[in-house]
């Protein structure tokens, strides 16, 4: 959420940033609700000095031991006016707040113009693309045809866009699971953490998933939970609430989770394999910073996540994300998207985020200043270090053999009892 005080006194410039989203807010709204705000302001205040003005003069009639029914009466009557009041602000307070959670986060300046991921920028390419001297398979004809990847099996047991996977290939998977976390912890200095799959609405509110990517996530209404979508939300939320010292930070963690997603604006996109399923499994980085540190973290987070593809030896590029193309909750990102042969394409296997303090005014997350003893919001960034099953794909793709077997790259071998390749039947 955007610092609402900002939006009372520039309410013009933040709706001309806005716009370079490619969205707009609703001006008029929320000027009509600061008005109300105001007005009742004032007059709580102004009934305010009145009743301590009348109280004074209550405490000198008493002290001539005179009559004071009336002024207390007419306390009584400053009372009832001001507890109206105060459910008037409630409610205008409710609507104001309604609208200012519907508007995203202030790109920063650094951020491209655009209107669309047409318009996102290239930051830099690494790695050589593999060329082959035969037709190569994607990873849906290379895992069947290894039969260590059954799509039937899964639609049989749920439905579509899920996955069963077997042997060596399920064996590879947690490997890069295993692979990530230990470079991660051991490289770049991350603590591990395990979390919750199932949170409240308040912590999907709290990391902006809420109210406006309702319809993405699965909903158990009974429990009023939601699957994660990301262990953004549940890794961030730890901090809700909390006022940390500068011995605190920066806070690191890296968490592996599954990931649940309905899709439910992607009919008809990505439906073959498992570029885009409702399951997947994630390594995600989260930090908690200090306000100054944050853009200097949002490079080093993102060669954290570049580090694997490169281990990995595995070809991708760096975007920075437009304007158009940003999330709703994110100040800047960069995109790091890997090659897939099948596709002759990069495609998204990490987003790097800076949130700045948008995400930490909705939790009231905050440090401690000790220059000036003040507290101040804290900035969050995430990024993916990174999406297991795109990571799978791409090592599938990229290291396939003329035969449809898969060389297993340098860095797993050791969680694959040492093997250098999964043989084709």
């Amino acid at each position: 959420m955007l610092d609402p005080q900002l939006i009372r006194n520039e309410l013009d410039s933040i709706a001309k940033a806005i716009e370079k989203r490619g969205t707009s807010i609703d001006i008029n709204s929320i000027k009509k609700n600061e008005d109300k705000r105001k007005a009742i302001q004032v007059k709580t205040e102004s009934l305010q000095a009145e009743r301590n003005l009348i109280s004074k003069e209550i405490g000198e009639l008493k002290a001539k031991n005179k009559n004071t029914e009336e002024l207390f009466n007419k306390v009584t009557s400053i009372k009832d006016q001001l507890d109206k009041n105060e459910e008037s602000l409630t409610i205008i307070q409710n609507e104001l707040n309604e609208l200012l959670i519907t508007i995203p986060n202030i790109p920063h300046n650094s951020v491209p113009i655009g209107k669309s991921s047409k318009d996102n920028q290239t930051i830099r390419e690494w790695g050589k693309k593999p060329t082959f001297d035969f037709n190569i398979n994607d990873h849906v004809d290379l895992g069947e045809s290894l039969g260590l990847i059954d799509f039937d099996s899964a639609t049989q047991i749920t439905s579509s866009r899920f996955v069963v996977m077997k042997g060596e290939i399920a064996r590879l998977h947690r490997a890069l699971i295993q692979f990530m976390l230990d470079t991660h912890i051991t490289k770049h200095c991350y603590e591990e953490i395990n979390v919750p799959y199932l949170v409240n609405t308040n912590s999907c509110t709290n990391t902006g998933q809420l109210p406006k990517f309702k319809e993405d996530l699965f909903y158990i209404e009974e429990q009023d939970f939601y699957l994660i979508p990301t262990a953004e939300i549940p890794v961030t939320n730890i901090v809700k609430d909390k006022i940390l010292g500068d011995e605190d930070l920066p806070i690191k963690y890296v968490c592996h989770t599954p990931c649940f997603r309905s899709e439910a604006g992607s009919y008809g996109k990505d439906t073959r394999g498992m570029i885009r399923q409702h399951q997947f499994e994630k390594v995600e980085l989260v930090q908690i910073v200090k306000p100054e540190n944050s853009y200097n973290v949002l490079e080093e987070l993102t060669l954290h996540a570049e580090s694997i593809l490169q281990k990995l030896n595995l070809p991708y590029r760096v975007v920075a994300l437009c304007t158009g193309d940003l999330g709703f909750a994110a100040a800047k990102t960069y995109d790091i998207e890997v090659w897939l042969p099948s596709q002759d394409m990069y495609r998204e296997i990490s987003s790097c985020s800076n949130f700045e303090s948008f995400q930490t005014r909705r939790m009231k997350a905050r440090w401690r200043n000790t220059v000036n003893n003040k507290t101040e919001l804290l900035h969050t960034l995430n990024g993916s270090g990174l999406a297991v099953g795109r990571t799978l794909i791409a090592v599938m793709e990229n290291y396939q053999t003329k035969n449809g077997d898969i060389i297993i790259p340098d860095v797993l071998r050791q969680y694959m009892r040492n093997e250098s390749i999964i043989k084709k039947p």
